[in-house]
Formats: C-alpha cells, sequence, structure tokens
C-alpha cells in the first residue's frame, strides 16, 4: 500500500477503525496506523502494559528511575559484552561504548580515527606499526592506561583458552594466528610490544591494508587485566567495571535494560553528548516501533525491529531512514554432512533460488540480489559475479552429483533463527520460498527449522545443521572483511570448508603491497568461493534501515559499516516544523 492509499485509510472515523479493531487481524491494523498511534489494538495492548508496568516496578523495588537523556532499541539481548569474546551485532555496539582501543570509528565516514593513540608510524614495508598513546589515557577508575594493556589484551584475545570468534581479527599480527592455533606457547613471541608506557610497536607477519580499520574494532580494545585476573569469567558482574570506552556500565539487567553513564575520565568525554543512556533488548518489531510511537524509545536502529507488514509503507516516511551498507544475507551449507559435501550439490541448491522473488515479495526494502558475497561500494574492489538462477544448470548439477530428479537426495533441514518479531517472520517466510523453490526445481524435501537466535548461533559454531540463514555486517570497508571469514580457522566460517587453494589466494592477496594485484587475488577468491565451492549461497545485500525522528536526535549518519557510536548522538530540542 502506498502513501496515498494510507492517507485515505486515515480519514476513515476513529469510531469506525475501534469497533473494527477488536476483530481485524493484525495485519490489517498495521495498514491503518498512523504516527503517534499504538500499532496493536489497545484493548490487546493496554493490559500487557499495564502488566508490564507492574513487573518492572516489582524488578526495580518500586522506584521510578528518571528517564535516560537516550533510549534505543537494540535488538537481542547481549549475549556477552566481552571484547574478546561478542559475536552479535547487538553485543558489538554496547561493547564498543564501553572498551575502546588505538582507534575508533568516524561516525560519519565508517573509517578508523585516532583514541588512546594519538598518532602513529608506518615502516616502509607496511608491517610496523608504532603507536603514541595520549598523555592523558586513564581508566575509569584513574589509573593509566599504558602500551602493556594492549600486550595484555591482544594476547588474551588470541589465547585458545579464551576461544574467542574474532581472534582472527589480530591475524595480520607476526605469530598471532600461530599462538591462537597452539603452535607456539609464547605470547611474546607475538608481534606486540610495549617499548615505554606510551608507546606500543606491533609488527605484522605480512602488510595489511586495513589494519589501521582493525584498530577501531572493539576485539582489539583495552581490557582491565586487574579486574579479569580477580574475577575471572565473572569480571563485567562485578561492579564497577574499569572502562576504557566513553561510557560507564552503570547496570546490567537480563531482558530489561543495560544502562550506561558516561564516564568522565574518557579521553575525548568532552564531546561525550549524553549523561545516561538506556539500551533495551527488544525482539518484537510490534513492541518496538510501540515503544518508539509512544516516546519511550528515541531510536530503534536493529534491521531486525521493522514491522514486516508495513516495510514498504514505512520507509516512505522521513523518519525511517533507508541506506546501503556492508552487510548480506546468505544460507550457510554445512560441508561436513553428506550429500552437502559435494560441491555440484551445492550449486545446484544456489541456481534453482529466484532471489528476485525474494526481495520482491519478502523484504521489500529495495534490497539488491546478491551472487556475490562482498557488497558493491568498497572502494577499490569490484567482486566477481557469482551463480546466476538457473533452474536447468541446477538440474544438471544435482543429476551429475548422483542425484536425478532428486532422486535418492535425503530430506534436510533449514535452520532459521526467531524471536516474536518481524524479523523472524521474514527468515520464515524466506525459508518457506526456498523450500517450494527446492521442491519444484530440483524435486529435493526440505524441512524448517527454527531455532532461537542463541541456539542458531551455538548450533552454527558446532556445525550441528544442514542448511542455515546467516548474514554478516561488514567490520571495516575492505574486502576481507567478508572474505576472511571463510578461511579455514576462522572462528566465523561455521560451515566446516576448508580449501588450501582459497587461504593461499587470500594470503598472497594480503602480503601485497600493490593494491590493484591484491584486488585481482582477491577476485580469484571470491570465485572459488561463489562460483564453484559455494559453502555459502548468496541471497541479497541489505538495506540499513533505522528510525528515529531527525527533529530530536542528531548525530547518526549512514555509513558503509553500519556503525554509529552512541557518544556522538544527542538529543535535541528543535519544533517540529
Amino acid at each position: 500500500m502506498r502513501a496515498k492509499q494510507l492517507n485515505s485509510k486515515l480519514r476513515a472515523s476513529h469510531s469506525k477503525q475501534e469497533r473494527a479493531a477488536a476483530t481485524r487481524p493484525l495485519s490489517d491494523s498495521l495498514r491503518c496506523w498512523q504516527p503517534g498511534q499504538l500499532l496493536l489494538n489497545p484493548a490487546r495492548v493496554w493490559p500487557l502494559i499495564f502488566c508490564l508496568v507492574g513487573l518492572w516496578f516489582a524488578v526495580s523495588g518500586c522506584r521510578q528511575e528518571p528517564r535516560a537523556d537516550i533510549v534505543i532499541l537494540n535488538g537481542a539481548e547481549p549475549e556477552s559484552l566481552d571484547p574478546a569474546l561478542f559475536t552479535a551485532q547487538a553485543d558489538l555496539r554496547l561493547s564498543g561504548a564501553l572498551f575502546e582501543g588505538l582507534a575508533r570509528t568516524d561516525p560519519v565516514t565508517g573509517s578508523a580515527i585516532p583514541s588512546w593513540a594519538e598518532r602513529w608510524e608506518i615502516s616502509p614495508d607496511g608491517k610496523i606499526y608504532t603507536f603514541y598513546l595520549r598523555t592523558n589515557a586513564q581508566w575509569s577508575t584513574g589509573a593509566p592506561i599504558t602500551a602493556e594493556d594492549f600486550v595484555y589484551s591482544w594476547r588474551r584475545v588470541l589465547d585458545p583458552a579464551t576461544a574467542g570468534d574474532y581472534a582472527s581479527q589480530l591475524f595480520p599480527i607476526k605469530n598471532a594466528e600461530a599462538f591462537n592455533r597452539g603452535e607456539i606457547k609464547d605470547p611474546t613471541q607475538i608481534g606486540v610490544k610495549a617499548l615505554s608506557p606510551q608507546v606500543l610497536r606491533v609488527e605484522l607477519a605480512r602488510p595489511t591494508a586495513f589494519f589501521i580499520e582493525l584498530c577501531a574494532f572493539p576485539t582489539l580494545a583495552a581490557v582491565p587485566r586487574q579486574a579479569i585476573e580477580k574475577h575471572g569469567d565473572q569480571w563485567l558482574s562485578v561492579f564497577p567495571v574499569p572502562v576504557s570506552g566513553p561510557y560507564l556500565l552503570e547496570a546490567w539487567h537480563i531482558n530489561d535494560k543495560v544502562r550506561l553513564r558516561k564516564n568522565p575520565r574518557y579521553w575525548d568525554a568532552a564531546h561525550t553528548q549524553n549523561e545516561v543512556v538506556d539500551v533495551l533488548p527488544v525482539g518484537s518489531a510490534s513492541a518496538a516501533i510501540n515503544l518508539y510511537e509512544t516516546g519511550a524509545a528515541d531510536i530503534v536502529w536493529d534491521k531486525e525491529l521493522i514491522p514486516a507488514e508495513m516495510i514498504d509503507v514505512l520507509i516512505q516516511r522521513p523518519d525511517f531512514h533507508l541506506f546501503d551498507y556492508l552487510a548480506t544475507y546468505f544460507i550457510r551449507i554445512n560441508t561436513t554432512r553428506p550429500p552437502f559435501d559435494r560441491p555440484g550439490v551445492r550449486r545446484a541448491l544456489a541456481m534453482a533460488i529466484d532471489k528476485h522473488r525474494i526481495v520482491d515479495k519478502i523484504t521489500k526494502a529495495q534490497e539488491r540480489v546478491a551472487s556475490q558475497i562482498t557488497p558493491p561500494g568498497i572502494p577499490g574492489y569490484e567482486p566477481p559475479a557469482g551463480l546466476p538462477y538457473d533452474p536447468e544448470r541446477a538440474r544438471q548439477e544435482l543429476a551429475a552429483a548422483g542425484f536425478p530428479g532428486g532422486k535418492g537426495f535425503p530430506a534436510f533441514q533449514y535452520m532459521f533463527n526467531a524471536s516474536s518479531g518481524g524479523s523472524s517472520k521474514t527468515h520464515q517466510k524466506i525459508g518457506v520460498e526456498l523450500q517450494q523453490m527446492w521442491k519444484q526445481e530440483l524435486g529435493i524435501q526440505m524441512e524448517l527449522r527454527q531455532v532461537e537466535s542463541k541456539i542458531h548461533l551455538a548450533a552454527q559454531s558446532a556445525l550441528d545443521y544442514d542448511a542455515c540463514r546467516s548474514s554478516w555486517v561488514g567490520d571495516y570497508n575492505d574486502p576481507c572483511t567478508f572474505l576472511d571469514l571463510f578461511l579455514s580457522n576462522n572462528g566465523n566460517n561455521r560451515t566446516g570448508w576448508k580449501n588450501r587453494r582459497y587461504d593461499d589466494l587470500l594470503n598472497d592477496a594480503n602480503n601485497q603491497l600493490d593494491t590493484t594485484r591484491r584486488a585481482a587475488l582477491l577476485r580469484q577468491a571470491e570465485t572459488l568461493l561463489t562460483q564453484e565451492e559455494l559453502p555459502v549461497i548468496p541471497l541479497f545485500f541489505y538495506k540499513g534501515i533505522c528510525y528515529y525522528d531527525t527533529n530530536r536526535i542528531t548525530g547518526i549518519y549512514p555509513n558503509l559499516i553500519d556503525q554509529h557510536p552512541i557518544n556522538f548522538i544527542r538529543r535535541i530540542n528543535r519544533a517540529k516544523p
């Protein structure tokens, strides 16, 4: 329904709407919604709200807290705020507010800019980085932040006992990967050394064009050694938590909220815009839009908190912001399980999918279909085309793999994560479409397996699935933020696929100082990934969607890595025109 149609519905009398609301399905109720109204039937919503308010007061000891300066809806409950352990974007946003590294993210461009390191020098061969820390570098406790804190923090990420999925972010450093794999036991052999309290020297195994971008990623942030060694795995539960970022962790109430308070000892505290920020885990798209419309939330920036039934209407509103960014929706295939261990089977699955049907019929946010894993727009890189939609070729590939017409192909499961939100419905609808396409074009049977988000991630890591829904948001503006995922020893691979040629191509590419030669090698690697082997099947490139009123909120900018540092966001009181 377009805006003109929506407005004509809004001119209907309120009494008529109220009479119909009691029996109207949710999808119909959404179609006659206007800004300022609850999206759900009030007769159903208010009892729930009263119940939630009662629960809120019971949990908080009947004390009503003042409203935070900014309230953000952040998607799923974070699994961890530990920079070495987080895996999801919701975790990353919070971890990045608490812990910061040598660099930080520019909110406008998404590029790395100086943070605890006020400057750095790079050797002519691109392998030696020397960082100079700020003289006023302090933990929130007042203790100095030193180069040794970064040595400890990075070694901790690489320690096999930590088991961090993002340890590979540090693999460009000399001996880092060997230490993480247990081939080197002595951490002093890792190429990170404190030359003095304010000077850190980093030696890379090879030139890495995006190393400074990595330094802005929360995995490389400084974490408090004393607190971690004293409290072990519980260090984030013992308050006050020493932090290196712009915000203190004032409270973390599971399935309620994370409350952040301005860190007065942060080096750029003068420009931290808000004293108190509440970050709420909300998994329901309808709940998110209701909280936003009633003024209980200011910003909703998780792509999964958009009511799927309304997306084509909502993206026309001025407070719903649509932008391109580095994010791909794709299918992971467990290549360790027969018959998915055969590349021909994986190619057949890919070419039997009509991706335009998915974005036109289901997602409806102007997404571009994807045949490669890296989104367009990365400077200096033109990705290769992957496999096209070609059902006839798909059937030929399946027959060549030993399953003509789908005969003898075992029934299998497609796993997707679900909550009460609109996104989970989208995942399910996509699963249904895949189920129909694969049955129609290939004659194979697929069942849907719906699991909670935490189980979804755990099952991927344990290779406890056949095929599953996945997505990836780029951590930095370079093809390797996607291509490195599928290196044999990357903790985020989660497909069981190991290919020596692919590993060698990426390693060779990242040894290049010649950017043209590097891009050519990366194209060869991506061709192998998305034309020949296909441990993953790209479906479409996300559109970034967040919603906030620009008359009330400023400091959020569209950038390719979809990172919006909380300390740059502020409330304004400009009157609406």
